[in-house]
């Protein structure tokens, strides 16, 4: 199907946050978003050409937007490729990600950057947006050339997956990033902290005698980057927050107007340390699993809007890495078939409503890094995602999408399933093609 096809999106249920909730149609011309109105198949009826799809029973919204993925492309393609991450992104109904910068070589450099955008449109399933290195070789040393990366088509600056430990250095960071309008995420650890931890530390990491990560080397992080932006006026973003600590904290700087956001991850509110008992690599993430406090806490920052967004941190490794013994295995799982589910038990839990969980994938994150997307404004981008809430189904980890297998949730039950996915009003994502 080509985007020059007007498509009718007919009698779903239609949720654009902040702007429609309730049954109506959706009409897409030239990959465009063209209507959302109620009984609009009655009108278009005599319209040569239309295509309509059947959406009754079907939940309609905005197509996903994920800050947090990590695609391995260039460097570590036997673990996922920009294509294998941008099937399992649209079979999760996300049609907007944004790729951390920890390839190889990192993603410090305009000749990198594109050759990820060209990749993706190679691909042609979701839209991939770069972040760059905050530093050079995310060495934590040295800046990278951020208006370069800015100019290349980077959304945001960041080291992911090692902490930028020089205070200066991150200093001089949000000030760059600043004169670009660029977010500045910061994976918040103190590595002297957490040097040699595989997991939370806590009870459970002594019963099993495996070392313990505390909750103060992600929250000595928080705290420094929380006083750095109030600091320089710096756009931060906290990732995968974890702890009741960062929470409260990320809390108490957004009532002091500082402009910080924040992340939560699937695995962090639906999953505790009490997964690592069996000893499974799949639970194994970085930050770690925390405690039933911590995880009370972040569904509480999410109800109370102290948590922005839902994002995956979807970090793929090959099956035989995580067949290592615990303290050597990598940390990472993926997320990007499975968020969508898991964000809708805070739903079932009468944490969210359905209209704020569908929010916090798409209206809140398009926001977050100022991505035009998210939305199902007429004049806008055709990105739709059509979801069958009632649908259950197994998650088997030989179906997914994604080029491996590093789930948690493998035999788990969900709830809530995606359907169909659109960007620019062509259909990337068929549930019936994949049956």
């Amino acid at each position: 199907m080509t985007n020059d096809v007007k498509i009718l999106i007919a009698g779903g249920h239609v949720i654009d946050p902040g702007q429609w909730n309730g049954v109506a149609d959706v009409l897409i011309e030239e990959g465009k978003i063209s209507a959302v109105e109620p009984n609009l198949q009655q009108k278009l009826q005599k319209v040569k050409g239309l295509k309509i799809i059947d959406a009754k029973d079907l939940l309609v919204c905005p197509g996903f937007v994920d800050l947090h993925v990590h695609f391995r492309e260039p460097g570590f393609e036997y673990k996922e490729t920009i294509a294998t991450g941008s099937a399992a992104a649209v079979a999760g109904g996300f049609t907007s990600v944004c790729c951390m910068p920890n390839t190889y070589p990192v993603n410090d450099s305009r000749s990198i950057t594109e050759f990820i955008l060209a990749q993706a449109a190679a691909a042609g399933k979701a839209r991939v947006f770069p972040i760059g290195a905050i530093t050079k070789g995310s060495k934590g040393e040295e800046l990278a050339e951020i208006g370069e990366l800015f100019d290349a088509g980077c959304v945001a600056i960041s080291d992911d997956g090692v902490p930028v430990m020089n205070s200066l250095v991150m200093r001089r960071a949000m000030e760059y990033a600043s004169a670009f309008h660029l977010p500045v995420i910061d994976h918040c650890e103190d590595s002297q902290l957490s040097r040699g931890g595989c997991m939370h530390e806590g009870a459970v990491s002594t019963e099993l005698g495996i070392p313990g990560i505390p909750k103060a080397a992600e929250e000595v992080m928080v705290a420094r980057n929380i006083a750095l932006a109030e600091l320089t006026g710096a756009r931060l973003h906290l990732p995968h927050v974890s702890t009741l600590g960062s929470v409260r904290m990320t809390r108490e700087a957004k009532a002091r107007g500082i402009p910080v956001t924040a992340e939560a991850c699937p695995h962090h509110f639906s999953l505790t340390d009490e997964a690592v008992r069996s000893y499974d690599t799949n639970a194994k993430m970085n930050p770690p699993l925390r405690t039933d406090e911590d995880v009370r806490a972040i569904k509480e920052g999410l109800q109370d809007h102290t948590i922005d967004i839902v994002a995956t941190d979807h970090a793929p490794h090959a099956v035989q890495e995580k067949q290592l013994e615990f303290d050597e295995a990598p940390f990472g799982i993926i997320g990007l078939e499975t968020a969508f589910p898991l964000t809708l038990n805070l739903v079932e839990e009468g944490i969210l409503t359905l209209e704020q969980a569908i929010a916090k994938l798409t209206r809140e994150p398009a926001r977050v890094f100022g991505l035009p997307y998210g939305t199902l404004a007429p004049g806008g981008e055709a990105d739709v995602t059509l979801i069958d809430l009632n649908a259950t189904w197994v998650v088997d980890v030989a179906r997914l999408h994604s080029l491996s297998r590093n789930t948690p949730y493998a035999g788990w039950t969900m709830k809530g399933k995606v359907v169909k996915t659109f960007v620019g009003g062509i259909i990337v994502y068929d549930r019936e093609e994949t049956l």
